[in-house]
């Protein structure tokens, strides 16, 4: 059975050694957040920081810092899990071998929340000066709930059948935040932001109830990317191998708010409240997952309530930043667990990968089919388009930034968790004279700042299908020269050339135009660049090129597609951009970018005390 609580995982955590306690005083402020990313950097244990800096309550970290402690923490139920998303592809499955699905009945009966009349989460009140300060990075503007689990309902249809349970980050100090009110983050395309629509279209407030801790099924539950309308309750209990426990209408905490308040009974910590219908505030600016600072723009407020906590309270909190970080092994459990339900919702869709190392939303790779014509040869893609555009339509993946697409037909055994495969694949078949297909003026990922404004910016489709156009330089060609003011040409992958562009001195906007046209000017048609299909024009070439993560995150962090992506010999007929040689990406930090996460020295210098040979980190990071 899974874990009851918190506490009663960390305690079978530290019983398997999986997880170290420090009784050294740790402070809440920059402190544990550099612990924190060091340990996972390390891939090391959970943390549990048993005093905390003018703080009662103890923190914990890292609990799902690998793949292999986030199974294990589900090991009763992932195999059950697993069994339902079968039954969801092929029903018939049943049949066919009953008693592989003998736990089915039984996770079913999970999938329904249990109704309390009370529980730990109502032990004892307290105020929002109580909890930790926690503050990830030296220029957050203030302390962030960063492991929340937000719960709201559908006004049009109340109850929660159709409510939403998603981690939005709360701003608890800092700002105009005070006792009383909170900072409510959320990106669009979030369960919560329907809701949130539904309440100010029937004039009533969106009651809000934020618990933190409590089974690590609900942590989990709150960043699936289920369909809208599937309640994320129910896939916690099925993942937490027992029923959520629910207070509904607790004494005392639904003061002067119409109809039902849910409690979560076995949350270590419970802040209710509703959305003011009228007031936003500025929240931020938090280190983000991009690798950079999201910044302070107005957010809605959220009216506190009540906060309570349960007697063994623990504070459980991450750290984000440039990926990987904890978060990652979030995304790579969610897609063991859906990413075989994928070409059930889109179909002629294989797989998808959301790259996590490129920020996640900004690149997604994916592999579909290309039947359109089978009795001719495939030159172009045609069902590939509508797959991406299919997948455009699809939850999150809607905020993707880069959507690049292959057949599977070519290429039957492509991994497309093997990135460099991928890209060589691709690149290999690309016709940028008509593989290139843009979406401009649309949404993108609220944290990317690459785009014209907040939430703004473009996407594009780079689709490839059918045999092999060209073979792919692995070294530099003799011969090859760049423009004046360009240098350090490298190769970061068979076929992608990364060179130093001139850095911005003013007038941005000329100056992104001005430095990709005299690059893509310079060439003729014979020239030995156009070998490399794709060109990235970069700050600097040498640290783009020394990992494939810095190339991802370099790349396609820092370009927002209609603006950045240029091409050798570029033209538009009907509309329609192509190019005859290679691709040019402008992957330069622009003025209008958000400024990229770096630590306080002073804290590294504490942190590092902490890891000498005397110290309780020793051995750890």
């Amino acid at each position: 059975m899974g874990y009851r609580s918190l506490r009663e995982c960390v305690a079978d955590l530290q019983r398997t050694r999986q997880l170290v306690r420090i009784d050294a005083e740790v402070d809440p402020h920059l402190e544990a957040a550099e612990i924190q990313r060091r340990v996972y950097q390390a891939q090391g244990p959970a943390i549990l920081y048993a005093r905390v800096k003018g703080c009662r309550f103890p923190m914990v970290s890292n609990l799902f810092g690998t793949l292999e402690r986030t199974r294990f923490l589900f090991r009763d139920s992932l195999d059950a899990v697993r069994h339902l998303v079968e039954l969801k592809i092929d029903p018939a499955a049943f049949w066919k071998n009953p008693w592989r699905y003998r736990d089915v009945p039984r996770t079913l009966w999970h999938l329904r929340p249990k109704f309390v009349s009370s529980g730990p989460a109502l032990d004892q009140r307290l105020a929002i000066r109580d909890l930790p300060r926690q503050v990830s990075w030296p220029d957050d503007g203030g302390a962030f709930i960063t492991l929340p689990q937000v719960y709201t309902e559908d006004a049009d249809r109340p109850g929660w059948q159709h409510s939403n349970l998603g981690m939005y980050r709360v701003q608890i100090s800092g700002n105009q935040y005070d006792e009383r009110r909170l900072g409510l983050h959320y990106q669009i395309h979030r369960g919560i932001g329907v809701h949130h629509a539904a309440a100010l279209r029937r004039g009533m407030p969106l009651r809000v109830s934020i618990w933190i801790g409590g089974p690590p099924a609900l942590t989990l539950s709150a960043v699936m990317p289920l369909p809208e309308g599937m309640p994320e309750l129910t896939f916690a209990g099925a993942l937490g191998g027992r029923r959520v426990r629910l207070i509904e209408a607790a004494r005392g905490l639904a003061v002067a708010l119409n109809g039902k308040l849910l409690i979560h009974a076995d949350a270590d910590f419970c802040i209710t409240g509703t959305v003011d219908p009228e007031l936003q505030l500025p929240e931020g600016p938090f280190g983000d997952h991009l690798g950079y600072y999201s910044l302070r723009h107005p957010f809605p407020v959220l009216n506190v309530d009540s906060v309570t906590c349960r007697k063994d309270a623990i504070w459980p909190f991450t750290v984000v930043g440039r990926p990987p970080q904890e978060d990652t092994s979030f995304g790579k459990i969610i897609h063991e667990l859906t990413g075989p339900i994928i070409p059930t919702v889109v179909h002629g869709i294989h797989a998808v990968h959301a790259v996590d190392a490129a920020g996640v939303h900004p690149l997604l790779l994916a592999i579909g089919s290309e039947r359109y014509v089978p009795y001719q040869p495939r030159r172009r893609p045609q069902e590939l388009l509508t797959s991406a555009n299919a997948l455009f339509g699809q939850g999150q993946l809607s905020l993707a930034k880069y959507l690049l697409i292959v057949a599977r037909e070519d290429n039957p055994d492509l991994d497309i968790h093997d990135i460099p495969a991928f890209f060589r694949h691709l690149l290999e078949r690309i016709d940028p004279r008509f593989d290139v297909h843009f979406q401009t003026s649309t949404t993108i990922d609220t944290l990317d700042y690459s785009g014209s404004g907040l939430n703004a910016g473009s996407k594009v489709v780079l689709a490839a299908v059918g045999p092999a156009l060209r073979r792919l330089p692995a070294e530099l060609p003799g011969g090859l020269r760049l423009p004046d003011g360009f240098r350090d040409p490298r190769v970061c992958l068979p076929g992608v050339l990364a060179a130093a562009a001139p850095t911005f001195v003013n007038e941005p906007d000329i100056e992104v135009e001005r430095a990709a046209a005299t690059f893509c000017a310079a060439y003729r048609p014979d020239d030995p660049i156009h070998a490399f299909p794709l060109i990235v024009l970069v700050d600097d070439s040498d640290f783009t090129a020394r990992s494939l993560n810095n190339f991802l995150w370099a790349t396609f962090t820092r370009s927002n597609p209609a603006a950045d992506l240029h091409g050798l010999g570029a033209f538009t007929r009907q509309k329609h951009w192509g190019c005859t040689g290679s691709l040019v990406i402008d992957a330069r930090r622009k003025p209008h970018h958000a400024p990229p996460l770096v630590e306080d020295p002073e804290v590294s210098n504490r942190v590092d005390a902490l890891a000498a040979r005397s110290g309780p980190l020793h051995g750890i990071i």
